[in-house]
Parts: C-alpha cells; sequence; structure tokens
C-alpha cells in the first residue's frame, strides 16, 4: 500500500445533508473524506442521468464510493459510469429484487404517487419517509439531518426507489445492513455484513461501530 491517501466520497440517503456522517471518523493518516450532496432533479431526469451529473462533483481517481439508503443505490449508478475501487451501500439495497414487496406493489400499483408529499415542511412525516420511522424526540435534530424539502425532489427520490431496475451485482461492493431495518427488512437482503439491532438510521445512531469496522471494510 502506498502513502497516498484514499479518497471517501459519503453520499447521504433520501432528504438527508451530510451531516448524517458527523460522527463517523476515518483515520485521517490513510483516509480523506468527502462528501456529497442532493440537488433537486431536471424534470424528467432518471437516476442514470443524475448519477452521471453527481460524478462530476468526484474529483479523485479509483475512489471508494460509500451512499445510504437512496444514496446507496446513487452510488452503484455511478459506479457504472466511472472507475471506482469500493463501493460501500448502508441500510441499502443492491439489486431491486432486495426491495420489499410494499414497494414493489407501489410500482405497480402507482399507490406512492397519493403520498402527502406537499407536506415535506413536517419533519415527522419527512423523517417517516426517509427514515422509516417515527420521530417522537430530538426533531431539531432530524429538522438539522433533513434539509432537503423540495417537493418535486421527494417525489422524484419515492420514484426511483419503487422503479429502480437494477440487477447487476456490482465488483468490490461490500452492503452493510441493520438487522432491526424497518424500510429495507434484512429478510429480503443476501450477502451483507449484518449489525445486530442496527436500524434504517444506524449511520447516526450506531456510529461506533462503523468507526471501529469501517476502515478494514475498506481495506479489505
Amino acid at each position: 500500500m502506498t502513502n497516498e491517501k484514499l479518497h471517501v466520497y459519503l453520499m447521504p440517503g433520501m432528504a438527508a445533508n451530510p451531516s448524517i456522517f458527523n460522527n463517523i471518523s476515518l483515520p485521517s493518516e490513510q483516509f480523506e473524506t468527502h462528501f456529497l450532496e442532493w440537488h433537486v432533479p431536471k424534470k424528467g431526469c432518471s437516476i442514470q442521468e443524475y448519477a452521471m451529473e453527481m460524478c462530476k462533483n468526484v474529483k479523485h481517481k479509483d475512489p471508494i464510493l460509500l451512499g445510504v439508503s437512496f444514496g446507496g443505490m446513487l452510488v452503484q449508478e455511478m459506479a457504472k459510469l466511472m472507475p471506482v475501487q469500493k463501493v460501500i451501500i448502508v441500510s441499502s439495497v443492491k439489486h431491486k429484487s432486495e426491495l420489499p414487496k410494499r414497494m414493489i406493489f407501489a410500482k405497480y400499483t402507482k399507490i406512492h404517487k397519493l403520498l402527502p408529499t406537499g407536506l415535506v415542511n413536517n419533519v415527522e412525516l419527512l423523517a417517516k419517509y426517509a427514515f422509516g420511522e417515527p420521530v417522537t424526540k430530538r426533531l431539531e435534530l432530524y429538522e438539522k439531518y433533513l434539509s432537503v424539502r423540495d417537493k418535486y425532489y421527494i417525489d422524484w427520490s419515492i420514484d426511483q426507489i419503487v422503479n429502480w431496475q437494477h440487477t447487476e451485482h456490482l465488483p468490490n461492493l461490500v452492503h452493510i445492513h441493520g438487522d432491526s431495518d424497518p424500510v429495507f427488512p434484512i429478510s429480503h437482503i443476501k450477502d451483507c455484513i449484518p449489525v445486530k439491532n442496527g436500524t434504517h438510521t444506524m449511520i447516526i445512531h450506531r456510529s461506533k461501530w462503523f468507526n471501529e469496522q469501517l476502515a478494514a471494510i475498506i481495506l479489505d
């Protein structure tokens, strides 16, 4: 291994900003982290076109891409368009067959288009969409995490998730998944590193686990 640092690009989940990674720390002598952020897509934009735009924000050769939830889907699309050293997805899916039945049902019935996404400034509702769990306390914290509240962006994100057509397994992909994830139940997930009692928000609430394990996972 050379003395050159490894560049790790972190992509948050739907509606979230990079503050969800505030407690994630990689050894600074080996790694340099960079944050990617959501922007409102152009009308009619596909996730593949969005990934192409996002790739322009990656400034280093052969990076490591880490994406959470919907961000995990996006970094896989990015990895199809550029050389990467490794792709790490957290609380996400790596194949359309890993989507839960309710999302497949939504794809065919279009029921997701009836969701009241116009209420995106209701943080409790947005947290239920983005994190899959009700927020009963620390609302101020979730207001900080969930800052992308554009209705078109939320509608677009939900539509891209339920209609994701990805079927190929990318080389050098690592899947980290909580065994108590209510959004993407682990019963649908194959070939992952399980995190005991990890929920969909474990990147925030289980940062100690990531700080102990992530560097070795990247270097493996």
